[in-house]
């Protein structure tokens, strides 16, 4: 999901290991994510994304910025049934569910791992049961 990515905004998909900055897009009132080298470039998270924030991560508040209480993060889709919603969040470690549209600009976090591609992943084997085995008792 990239939901910033609207038409204002170019994009690309994220790669393992790289660090990746929480911004706030030009001509947009959306945050989202991108890398050092490319910050006017979108970088777009699947869900099942891991994330590893290089300080405790903070929410934008109206008066004050709340910390979260974690370092460790998991992009997830919400409100998918709702058009008018945002729907990219952080689901924390802790339990802590944060859009990523509140998140405090200019925080870093370095890529651990992407989720599998369906089309990629292994098919399960199922197990073999031979008719022909001895049992010895």
């Amino acid at each position: 999901m990239c939901e910033y990515s609207l038409h204002a905004v170019a994009t690309r998909p994220a790669d393992v290991g790289e660090t990746l900055i929480s911004t706030t897009f030009p001509h947009t009132t959306t945050r989202g994510f991108a890398s050092e080298t490319e910050p006017n470039v979108a970088v777009c998270l699947r869900p099942g994304t891991e994330l590893a924030f290089e300080s405790e991560v903070l929410r934008d508040g109206l008066v004050f910025h709340r910390k979260i209480g974690d370092r460790m993060a998991r992009f997830r889709e919400v409100n998918s049934d709702d058009p008018n919603k945002h729907h990219d969040a952080l689901e924390f470690a802790n339990g802590t569910v944060v859009m990523v549209t509140d998140l405090m600009p200019g925080q870093r976090a370095t890529v651990l791992q992407l989720p599998v591609n369906p089309a990629e992943a292994p098919i399960p084997q199922e197990p073999v049961v031979r008719s022909d085995a001895i049992v010895r008792i």
